[in-house]
């Protein structure tokens, strides 16, 4: 049976090999909240006893065609820690902190060595966190996939006390906006990147990348950052968190902001990083496009009382995380508006 399996195109010695040392990974990734056996059908995990009244709180996500760069590059690490950091970042702006995480990859042709570089940036980005990867799966699937080609997604489990939990529902009038530094692209816009990088611009990913001293490859592959360390120290500073993903910063503000609140967003409050000026200029991308499709250097956004804006920059600058304050809120229509200075 399993020379026609492998005749179809799906090779059992291959999965064999890639969950051994995938199993490795996990076991270095264990928490004292962690229950069950490695390789079980489930992973299992403690809520932590220190949470009064323990809300979990769930995402999941991929890093969209970001993995075709990894590909190309023939970097694979780098995606996995992407995954995580998107992830936490998630459910942190919920005030949530991770104790649990799931991978899946998929492919049409199973090779060891990706499946396990892969999984070890999932690992990295999980010790980062003091998170467990419970589990996960590694599927080939040649009919589905091209030779060379997969997917990455990931889910996490959060715990917060329902008490502390963010909602938005504290922003008012007068509340400002703190923008912390993105990157690069983090997991987001590969898809018009990728054209105007390779198709307009006829780079590769060796190719140095204009206006910057990294080539195409570190450019476009620098890891989507974690807002943990920054964030965590002054959660209870905060009145709404916005993680900046598809949508950028209109379409992912808006979702913290209560009826009557109108984030009023400084369009020169932080400069624009190299990567989306090129970009921009080279694609010929408006600016409203520029600003749906890709973060333009912010990749999270806090919403804060004026008294608390001290103590949370200095927790970033603790984090090695830039910040600016670029904007404020105000009594209006709910919305984002950018204004000029």
């Amino acid at each position: 049976m399993s020379h026609r399996y492998a005749a179809a195109g799906v090779s059992l010695a291959a999965a064999d090999e890639a969950k051994r040392r995938i199993v490795e990974l996990v076991a270095g990734t264990r928490t004292p909240l962690t229950v069950g056996q490695l390789g079980a059908f489930g992973g299992m995990v403690r809520v932590p006893a220190d949470v009064e009244r323990p809300v979990l709180v769930l995402s999941t996500d991929g890093v969209g065609t970001k993995v075709l760069v990894a590909a190309r590059a023939g970097v694979h690490d780098t995606v996995g820690e992407d995954l995580v950091n998107h992830c936490v970042n998630d459910i942190l702006v919920h005030g949530a902190r991770p104790i649990a995480f799931l991978d899946y990859v998929a492919s049409g042709t199973l090779d060891p060595d990706v499946a396990a570089a892969l999984v070890a940036g999932v690992a990295r980005g999980c010790r980062a966190h003091a998170m467990a990867l419970a589990g996960g799966e590694t599927a080939e699937l040649p009919d589905l996939y091209q030779p060379g080609h997969y997917d990455l997604a990931g889910s996490i489990v959060g715990v917060v006390d329902e008490q502390r939990a963010l909602h938005g529902d504290r922003v008012a009038a007068g509340d400002v906006l703190i923008g912390y530094a993105s990157t690069g692209l983090h997991t987001n816009g590969y898809t018009l990147a990728r054209r105007i990088v390779f198709d307009t611009m006829g780079l590769d990913v060796g190719d140095p990348f204009p206006e910057t001293a990294q080539t195409v490859a570190e450019a476009l592959l620098a890891v989507h950052r974690s807002y943990a360390a920054a964030v965590v120290p002054v959660l209870d500073r905060v009145h709404a968190l916005a993680h900046v993903t598809g949508g950028g910063i209109p379409g992912n503000l808006i979702r913290v902001l209560p009826p009557g609140c109108e984030a009023l967003v400084d369009s020169g409050g932080w400069p624009w990083p190299a990567l989306f000026r090129v970009l921009a200029r080279v694609g010929h991308v408006g600016l409203a496009e520029m600003r749906r499709v890709f973060n333009l250097g912010i990749g999270m956004i806090a919403v804060a009382p004026p008294d608390a804006v001290d103590d949370m920059r200095r927790a970033a600058q603790a984090a090695a995380v830039p910040s600016w304050i670029i904007g404020d809120v105000r009594a209006g229509a709910r919305g984002v508006r950018f204004t000029a200075r």
